[in-house]
């Protein structure tokens, strides 16, 4: 996916999310670079997901603005939805497969949607299914599967439409600490592709094992902005 030439891909301007009388996110501003690692860390209930949900039109803007590659979200048309949505990979915690397809179809679902050609879906497939290490499950059904064996799945579905930005909410959240390595590193190969990435997660221990840029919230609102070094 290419973007235009702009510094930041993503800007949010005083952005407001309530539900009700209750305020979910309260003045939020931050930008992302083009190809950054970013994180969002804060505890259970911060407004992590829902801040994620708002940069792909999943959960309107109460109040502010969102512009992604130069798109301001409160003034893009219904039509035009799914193709902003083609810019993102997204990566649920609770996976979000289908169970009474196979891997295999789980995935091609999203090569196909993208106007992959149907003689080339099936290379495309099989090489992300190499690519995330599960080439030997293409005919399984997920709940036969570990959870790292469907988050594997998950993550090859969210960039099997080559996405530009990819959002992860937290991703090793429910995964024992060998399968969370390699999901975490598979993210960091799709940065290095040329990818930005938005980990929302509340592992702190993940954050120093990379090191970067961190946006903390707390009750909806942004707490601290800091970088924090990679251990060494």
């Amino acid at each position: 996916m290419q973007f235009s030439d702009n510094t930041f891909i993503i800007r949010a301007f005083h952005v407001h999310k309530r539900y009700g009388s209750k305020s979910a996110l309260v003045d939020i501003s931050f930008d992302v670079c083009e190809n950054e690692f970013l994180f969002l860390t804060g505890p259970s209930g911060a407004g992590k997901t829902t801040l994620l949900k708002m940069l792909y039109l999943g959960e309107p803007v109460s109040e502010g603005q969102i512009v992604v590659d130069g798109v301001n979200l409160s003034r893009i048309s219904r039509r035009r939805v799914p193709f902003l949505r083609r810019k993102f990979g997204i990566i649920f915690q609770d996976y979000k497969l289908i169970p009474t397809k196979n891997v295999f179809e789980n995935i091609a679902l999203v090569v196909e949607a993208v106007g992959t050609k149907r003689r080339l879906v099936r290379k495309k497939v099989n090489s992300l299914l190499r690519t995330v290490g599960i080439e030997g499950k293409a005919k399984a059904f997920p709940p036969s599967l570990s959870g790292g064996e469907q988050q594997r799945v998950a993550v090859a579905r969210a960039v099997a439409g080559n996405p530009g930005i990819i959002l992860a909410d937290e991703p090793t959240g429910s995964l024992d600490t060998e399968s969370a390595g390699i999901i975490f590193n598979l993210l960091k190969s799709f940065h290095a592709r040329g990818a930005t990435v938005i980990i929302a997660t509340h592992d702190i221990e993940l954050i120093r094992k990379t090191g970067g840029r961190v946006i903390v919230l707390e009750q909806g609102r942004v707490q601290a902005a800091t970088t924090i070094p990679k251990l060494t």
